[in-house]
């Protein structure tokens, strides 16, 4: 009888050592995601700040004076 409780228990352990490494896989890693698209927005709207600050820089300076610059 104890030799046949050891033979239960010896394929329990031997289908848990097969099957938990499985269970506790890791996914693979994703894939390098590219940055430019992110690079080029971050550009233009830097750019479309100094296009905004620019314009409202001017714009008094327009109004105000007596003579046009264009």
């Amino acid at each position: 009888m104890v030799r046949d409780a050891f033979g239960a228990v010896a394929v329990i352990a031997i289908v848990f050592g097969i099957s938990m490494p499985a269970v506790f896989a890791k996914a693979p890693a994703p894939a390098p995601i590219n940055h430019g698209n992110s690079i080029d927005q971050g550009i233009a709207y830097m750019l479309m700040l100094v296009a905004l600050v620019l314009t409202y820089l001017i714009h008094p300076m327009n109004a105000s004076s007596s003579f046009k610059l264009f």
